[in-house]
């Protein structure tokens, strides 16, 4: 796929303001800028809104593990209907601070991926309008698919 069109609205976005992106990377045919969790919501909506990136198709976050600095990241997978074009934003987050802004402002889908990565990565989304387990039980201790949650996880619950 061709990532020039990413690549300009990314230049386009960064020249208004230079703080908006942190980094880019063009490789096997997968644009990502990395933007800062405090731009990310104004990123997405100059991206929707002035370049055409209508559709969030996936949202989900990953932890790198304990010993990485930042520990955790968010991806929001953004694709153009119009333009037939795909474009990756992430967002790296602090073990001490993993908070981001909703995007459920832009994309009304963003709901559930949000709900999906608090549930299962601990990602806190502020200003959701639902912020609760979406998988697992309302009483589950942790977050599944953390690197430091045990591999054999906990077992709760009894069968008997």
């Amino acid at each position: 796929m061709n990532t020039d069109f990413a690549r300009q609205a990314i230049e386009k976005i960064s020249a208004e303001n230079e703080t908006r992106v942190t980094s880019v990377k063009d490789a096997l045919g997968e644009f990502t800028a990395t933007v800062p969790a405090n731009s990310v919501v104004e990123v997405c909506q100059k991206l929707r809104d002035e370049h055409g990136f209508d559709m969030l198709a996936d949202l989900c976050g990953s932890d790198r593990g304990p010993e990485e600095d930042p520990r955790f990241e968010v991806n929001y997978h953004l694709f153009s209907t119009q333009h037939y074009n795909r474009i990756r934003i992430k967002v790296e987050l602090s073990e001490d601070s993993p908070k981001v802004d909703t995007v459920t402002t832009l994309w009304k889908t963003a709901n559930w991926h949000e709900r999906e990565t608090y549930d299962l990565v601990g990602i806190v989304f502020e200003g959701h309008p639902d912020l609760r387990r979406i998988l697992l039980p309302s009483d589950f201790d942790g977050h599944a698919l953390r690197k430091d949650y045990p591999l054999r996880g906990y077992e709760p619950y009894s069968l008997t």
